[in-house]
This record gives structure tokens, C-alpha cells and sequence, in this order.
């Protein structure tokens, strides 16, 4: 009984020492941290967040009221000029009616008494009996009788079936694309009523139609970085819901005029897209603009975070190849990449920096 006890003793304090052993390997190994200096490329640039949306996107609307007769396109649809969009029924109210019907009949009872007024005059010129001033009076009041009769006759046409000749120029109300481009969004179906777009009123919005072939990115950039931002930038855009692809772009519009947004002043600006990836862009997308400032390449390059800063000098721990000794040496840095940083004095390419170890917590 005797010996298990003692065996289990020693087999407890063999493996104490083992796992103390590894401790402190552990820690050696920790505080003997390496890095090795290395040639490499820097890129310093400023962060955007922002949307993928089409340079030039319009509504469509009506200047005719009435219902929705019939709708010609879908979302998604590619259109030309002059492709027709959506036919509007007219749907006057029975006043408007009413008084349509009632004006044509007042205009063509006004229209032929101008006329025989007219005629009158005209014979009693031809006997010298009346002036040609009076001759001239009653030839323009048949005129513009005639005039208003052709008005309120197209104005009832218009009323009654949405289509009418004037001036050899057939009107109708069949909304028609005023751009090649993509139907973004269809905001009406048959049977919604339609108001019209008039120097009063906004109007019923029928389609959103954008050239799906001009798009750009839209964004804000911090106040810290704006001032190192210039047109002409090159740009690699992100987009979230492609992550294999790269989008390629060119800064060409900064906002001279700051905005608050959640405490933070930001600046607008606008990408347009030089060059983009294997998949399809859409209007709306979520992207980040990382926006090229500087770029240096085949430079040597270290972790910024080995860098102890003393004032305005810049020290980092570097190991003897021979005798492993570990000697404090004075560097000159340059461009910084937020990770690392280049280094222009004081390294050369492959030399071995010591990092040092985190504090303990005691």
C-alpha cells in the first residue's frame, strides 16, 4: 500500500514539473517573439460607405388624368425612346362631362352666327355698302369662333376617349419612354387612378426608369480624410453581396459643403465606374470605396505595432544574427498602411526584429 502511495506521489510531482516546463517554454517562446524585415507594397487610403445608384434615373408621370387602361412593360424591362410605357383611360366626373358636351354646343351656335355675320358683310363689301375695316372685323370674329369651336371639340375628344388630332399631331394618353434605359420600379397597376403632373401638383408617379449602363457610387468620407482627396483618384469598390468581385472606379465629384449625420461630419462624393466585376451590378447595392491617396511598392516594410515612440523618434528592438543580442536602434519611417509601415533608415531587408511580450496582469 505503502509503494502505491509513494508511485502516485512521484507520478503527481513528474507531472507538475512537466507542465511548469511547458509554461515556461510558453513564455520563452512568447518573449522571444521574431519578425523578419521584408520588401513589400503600401497602400495608403480613405474608407467610403455608401450605394451603387444609376448617374441619371427619372419618373415617369402623366399629364392626363383618368385610370390605368394598360400596362405595356415590367420591372426589369429594357425600354427605347419613344416605347410605349402605360395607356390612361380618362375617367371625367359627370360635371366635367357635362360641361364639355354643353361648350361644344355653345361654340358651334357662336361659330355660325359669326359665319353669317361674315357672309353678310362680305356681300355688302362687294356693293360698297360696309368698309373694309368691317369687312376685316367680322373675318377675324369668324376666325376665332372658329378657333374656340376646334378647342373645345378636341377638349371633349380628350374627355371621351384620350385621343385627338392637332395640328396633325396625334395627342394621346399613352405615356411613352423618354429615355433608353431599364424599368427600375412599377408603381401602378390597372385600374389605379392617375393624377396629373401639372404646375400645381406633383402627380401620380407611374415608373422609375434609370440607364442601368451609367452607374456609379455614391457615399460619404469623413471630415479626417476629405482634405487629402482629389478628382482623378483611382478606387476599389466592395460590394457586400458580391464578394469575389472587384469593382474598379475613378473620383470625379467631392462635395464642397460638409453635412452632420449621428454626431459625425461627413462629405458627399461620386465614383464613377470605370470597370466592373464577372457578376451584374444593381441599383441599390451596399458597397465601400477604398479610395488610393499614395501607393509605394518594393519597399521594406515592418509591423507598425513594434515601433516604440519617444517624442518625435521611432525605436524598434533588433536581434544580432551572430550573437543573438537584442540592441535598441533608432529608424526613420514613412508612409503608413494603418498595419504596417514603411521604413526608410535604420533596416535593412531581412534583418530580425524582437517584439515585445504583452504585460502580465498580476
Amino acid at each position: 500500500m505503502k509503494k502505491v502511495i509513494i508511485i502516485g506521489i512521484i507520478v503527481v510531482v513528474v507531472a507538475l514539473l512537466i507542465f511548469f516546463a511547458l509554461q515556461g517554454s510558453g513564455k520563452k517562446e512568447q518573449a522571444n517573439n521574431s519578425i523578419r524585415v521584408e520588401m513589400g507594397s503600401i497602400i495608403d487610403k480613405a474608407l467610403a460607405i455608401g450605394q451603387i445608384e444609376p448617374k441619371d434615373q427619372i419618373s415617369v408621370k402623366s399629364k392626363i388624368s383618368g385610370i390605368v387602361k394598360k400596362v405595356f412593360v415590367e420591372m426589369g424591362d429594357s425600354v427605347q425612346k419613344g416605347d410605349l410605357l402605360v395607356e390612361i383611360q380618362p375617367d371625367p366626373t359627370p360635371l366635367e362631362y357635362a360641361q364639355a358636351k354643353r361648350q361644344v354646343e355653345i361654340d358651334s351656335v357662336n361659330y355660325d352666327n359669326q359665319r353669317k355675320q361674315f357672309d353678310r358683310v362680305r356681300e355688302l363689301l362687294a356693293q360698297k355698302l360696309v368698309s373694309q375695316q368691317d369687312y376685316d372685323q367680322a373675318s377675324r370674329g369668324a376666325g376665332e369662333a372658329e378657333l374656340r369651336l376646334k378647342l373645345s371639340r378636341e377638349r371633349l375628344s380628350l374627355i371621351q376617349s384620350g385621343r385627338v388630332n392637332i395640328a396633325g399631331k396625334r395627342v394621346e394618353s399613352v405615356v411613352k419612354s423618354t429615355i433608353n434605359g431599364t424599368v427600375l420600379e412599377r408603381k401602378i397597376n390597372v385600374g389605379d387612378p392617375v393624377v396629373p403632373l401639372t404646375p400645381y401638383q406633383a402627380g401620380t408617379e407611374l415608373f422609375t426608369l434609370a440607364d442601368m449602363n451609367e452607374l456609379i457610387f455614391r457615399g460619404t468620407v469623413d471630415e479626417i480624410d476629405v482634405g487629402k482627396l482629389e478628382e482623378g483618384m483611382s478606387t476599389l469598390l466592395k460590394v457586400g453581396a458580391l464578394p469575389n468581385d472587384t469593382i474598379h472606379g475613378v473620383l470625379y465629384k467631392i462635395s464642397p459643403k460638409a453635412r452632420k449625420e449621428e454626431n459625425s461630419t461627413l462629405f458627399d462624393l461620386e465614383i464613377k465606374i470605370t470597370e466592373t466585376g464577372r457578376s451584374m451590378l444593381r441599383a441599390g447595392y451596399s458597397a465601400n470605396a477604398d479610395i488610393i491617396i499614395k501607393k509605394k511598392e518594393d519597399i521594406l516594410l515592418i509591423p507598425e505595432r513594434l515601433i516604440e515612440f519617444v517624442e518625435d523618434t521611432a525605436f524598434v528592438q533588433v536581434k544580432d544574427s551572430t550573437s543573438a543580442e537584442i540592441q535598441r536602434r533608432v529608424i526613420e519611417t514613412g508612409l503608413s498602411g494603418g498595419l504596417n509601415i514603411e521604413v526608410t533608415e535604420g533596416l535593412k531587408e531581412g534583418e530580425i526584429l524582437v517584439e515585445k511580450p504583452p504585460k502580465e496582469i498580476t
